[in-house]
């Protein structure tokens, strides 16, 4: 215990081992996820899953290491869902790039940002982001993740005329969909029951404990023939299947494939680099301003210590990752689950890291977990992140207005970056011409940045 209190400052930190043990378990729940969806997109690409399942789950666990090591922060890497989309069916799908080539090119933008970390510009760009902003930043992430969390739960789905709708268990039952989809639905309506039950009671764990409750009585219903697994629609099977054993899927597919050939000197190379270095910046900083927000780790002036290491662990990962064979690896937000559960300190992430290893072991159990168990905790959390709404002044339009559209943004683009670039444009534009440039002290940094995300709406 001295040890850990000597590496990570738990004392100083205002957490104990317990805690931080709990919060990386139920960060890694409420991410594990991604070791069966970034397989399953980047296969679209032509990669063996296999070998990026074993690129994900290695690409998590140095990445959140770095983070430890450079940052003692309690945020947790992996490849990032969004940046895995793009490189799989616009890169390699619409513009005919090769996988190896998108690999190159997330390689490349991982070296810039190394460079762009080291040179403290990402770090002057947190910096230059008013606090009102990083308010609403931190209130639009809530929206969003709730938004992700009821998309996963199937209780909200796609529909043509309202774009969102509430699912149909009217539909489910007569189509028999209601055995899988339809119960799913209803185990994720009541985890978010369950585990606001041990929230409002203060039960240590309540998001960690609410996801494996309504995971285990997914199973009972499966053993009892009320849940139906149906892989056609995306509900596989909650247990856990160990036929296969426990072998670690070979790297050797996707390791060291990038290729780096002329086509790499092409403007539509080029704005594929950039398109990746700018959606990520973005994601990244909005993630980390969320998080650190709801963690109370910024300072007075809206700044997060030891930002640079925080950066740099995200940079290197992400060329790390692309070495393995995966997409852009990035901080992920569900990070905030953790953070909810009272995590301060890298041994949060040290805790994920450790499981992100020995998923490469059980990966059918992790593999199992489903969408619908680790959907409540999404909501709940994005439940806590919304307290920071009432920290903007929307009394005054020009920090109001820019702070809506920043938070609106989030969940209606299902991007952080599209809602960080509504509330930087906004936010510039109205006090250019209502004259309050001086009085909010607004950075030559605003307003370039104000240029970029335009240039990038015209360009890209």
């Amino acid at each position: 215990m001295e040890f850990l209190e000597r590496v990570f400052h738990l004392k100083e930190h205002k957490t104990d081992v317990k805690t931080e043990v709990i919060a990386g378990i139920t960060t890694f729940m409420a991410m594990a996820y991604i070791l069966a969806v970034n397989p399953s997109i980047l296969k679209d690409a032509g990669m063996d899953s296999g070998a990026v399942f074993t690129a994900t789950a290695l690409a998590a666990l140095v990445g959140t290491l770095l983070m430890v090591v450079l940052a003692n922060y309690p945020f947790v890497l992996a490849p990032g869902m969004g940046l895995n989309a793009y490189f799989a069916y616009t890169v390699c799908g619409n513009m005919g790039y090769s996988w190896e080539v998108a690999l190159a090119a997330v390689f490349i933008e991982g070296i810039v940002f190394i460079i762009l970390s080291m040179t403290s510009v990402r770090e002057a760009i947190f910096n230059a982001i008013p606090m009102t902003l990083k308010y609403a930043v931190t209130t639009g992430i809530g929206l969003f993740i709730t938004f992700l969390g009821l998309k996963n739960a199937n209780l909200v789905v796609p529909d043509n005329s309202t774009y969102v709708a509430v699912y149909s268990f009217k539909d489910a039952i007569a189509s028999g969909e209601i055995h899988s989809k339809g119960i799913g639905a209803i185990l994720a309506f009541l985890g978010i029951i369950i585990t606001a039950m041990f929230l409002i009671k203060n039960v240590k764990g309540n998001i960690l404990w609410g996801i494996l409750i309504t995971w285990g009585i997914g199973i009972l219903l499966q053993i009892a023939g009320v849940y139906v697994p149906n892989e056609e629609i995306g509900m596989g099977s909650l247990i856990p299947d160990f036929s296969g054993g426990f072998g670690i899927p070979s790297l050797a597919p996707t390791f060291g494939k990038m290729h780096f050939g002329t086509g790499m000197f092409s403007v539509e190379f080029i704005v594929v680099v950039f398109a990746f270095l700018f959606v990520d910046l973005f994601d990244t900083l909005g993630t980390l301003i969320g998080v650190a927000s709801k963690a109370d780790m910024l300072d007075k002036d809206g700044r997060l210590p030891k930002i640079r290491g925080a950066l740099l662990a995200d940079a290197i990962g992400t060329s790390f990752g692309a070495i393995l064979g995966t997409s852009t690896t990035t901080t992920f937000v569900e990070s905030t689950a953790g953070v909810a559960e009272g995590g301060r300190t890298g041994l949060t992430g040290v805790v994920a890291a450790i499981l992100f290893g020995i998923s490469l072991f059980l990966s059918p159990i992790f593999l199992a977990i489903p969408s619908f168990a680790t959907a409540p905790a999404l909501i709940v959390v994005g439940f806590m992140m919304m307290s920071s709404v009432v920290k903007i002044n929307f009394e005054d339009a020009t920090e109001g207005l820019p702070a809506f559209l920043c938070i609106v943004g989030m969940p209606l683009t299902s991007s952080i970056s599209e809602g960080i670039a509504f509330g930087i444009i906004s936010y510039v534009v109205l006090n250019v011409i209502t004259g309050k440039v001086k009085e909010k002290k607004i950075t030559i940094l605003m307003y370039i940045l104000a240029i970029l995300f335009v240039l990038k709406y015209i360009m890209i």
